[in-house]
């Protein structure tokens, strides 16, 4: 085994990374320097400091990457819309990217050997730490103690612990694998692995209630958006992460964003989870109401096209790509026009538009209304369809002649 005299460990405080510690020491007798990234997830961050010291690390960073993880990767991603297998809102999946390349920063500031990092072999987010690890220190060893050691679960995590007293604030039974971060909070494990079982949602939801929990009153929201960047909340100008803080806040008491999905996974498994994602999915839903209006037909059609391959792109890791950065490029010119003011009414897990308006609305009144009008000629129309009939009409001919038809 390869020694190594300081690695540099990405550490949540959770059960892997707990162990991870005293698991390198043993195993490299190295010093182990600790980053921990704060992208939102607040609570779990109070005592890691004195948990990671006393665990065998010799320091310990925390570093406030909120700002940076709104701004660079949470609006490029909500701008493009896009949405994994239609569904899953990316929360885990664009955070990794700017944890490892912080991880990068202070590894090549510490004169670390090695990065460790503390996902499982079977997941995604080893691939997403390793790749951008890759980009920005391309010789820069990793170390994945899950592909290596002998432990084979996390009831194996739990005794290993417990053997050396490494407090822990899980159980056995609550023993859920999680991710919390500004954006989401994932739910894995336990009875979630059977598709047949329904989740409790009375036991793991804390974003939120679920929508039969929720108020028997709709409430409502505006969101204000310029180049589709939401700037507004009811009318009150405010910084990304506040903006999303609060719509966690409103979002989850009217049960909005919880899915439970089964999703193919990078390395070719399917997974079951319980996705919270409560402000982002009245972001989602708002801006795209506000492209319905600002953007023409073929933009918007192709855009859709392109917003899944950015989906494909942020689940697998590949942030730090000539595609992803070119996407990004497309999609925001885009959004030059994504300007304006949409409301929405929520109620019980459910997301009504109520308004929508726009200083750049591509919609025209005179143009859509039923009513009589000097806009539009509605004999030209005759002419479009025998054009765009034509194929249609040789095609039928020629059956005929053959006798098909």
């Amino acid at each position: 085994m390869k020694q190594y005299k300081k690695v540099l460990l990405a550490y949540s405080g959770g059960l892997d990374t707990s162990i991870i510690i005293p698991w390198l020491k043993e195993n490299y007798g190295c010093e182990v320097i600790a980053v921990a990234a704060d992208v939102g997830q607040e609570s779990e961050l109070e005592g890691l400091e004195e948990k990671a010291i006393k665990t065998g690390a010799s320091k310990l960073y925390i570093e406030d990457l909120t700002k940076e993880f709104v701004e660079d990767f949470i609006w490029p991603t909500l701008k493009a819309g896009a949405k994994y297998e239609g569904t899953y809102l990316l929360g885990t999946s664009f955070a990794r990217p700017i944890i490892a390349k912080r991880l990068v920063e202070i590894a090549k500031k510490e004169g670390c050997e090695a990065i460790a990092h503390g996902c499982t072999g079977k997941g995604n987010d080893q691939v997403r730490f390793e790749l951008t690890i890759k980009a920005f220190a391309p010789d820069m060893d990793i170390i994945a103690p899950w592909r290596t050691w002998d432990l084979k679960s996390r009831e194996d995590e739990i005794k290993y612990a417990e053997e050396r007293n490494i407090p822990l604030k899980i159980t056995r039974e609550t023993n859920y694998s999680k991710d919390k971060n500004l954006w989401h909070l994932s739910h894995e494990g336990l009875d979630l692995e059977d598709p047949k079982n329904e989740p409790m949602y009375d036991k793991i939801l804390e974003l939120g209630v679920s929508p039969e929990a929720a108020p028997d009153s709709p409430e409502y929201v505006t969101i204000s958006f310029e180049k589709g960047i939401p700037v507004k909340l009811n009318g009150k100008e405010l910084d990304g992460v506040s903006l999303i803080k609060e719509l966690n806040r409103i979002g989850g008491r009217n049960g909005i964003g919880i899915i439970d999905i089964v999703e193919n996974r990078l390395v070719g498994m399917k997974s079951r989870g319980v996705y919270e994602t409560p402000g982002g999915t009245i972001l989602y839903h708002a801006h795209s109401v506000l492209e319905t209006l600002c953007l023409d037909k073929e933009t918007m059609h192709f855009k859709e096209i392109v917003s899944q391959k950015m989906a494909d792109i942020v689940y697998n890791g590949q942030w730090f790509t000539p595609l992803c950065k070119a996407i990004c490029a497309f999609v925001d010119s885009t959004q030059q026009t994504v300007t304006g003011e949409v409301k929405l009414k929520l109620y019980k897990g459910n997301i009504i538009n109520a308004s929508m308006e726009s200083p750049y609305s591509l919609y025209d009144e005179v143009t859509a209304s039923f009513g009589e009008d000097e806009d539009y000629n509605q004999m030209d129309s005759q002419g479009f369809i025998n054009l765009f009939g034509l194929p249609i009409k040789v095609q039928a001919k020629l059956e005929q002649k053959l006798g098909k038809l």
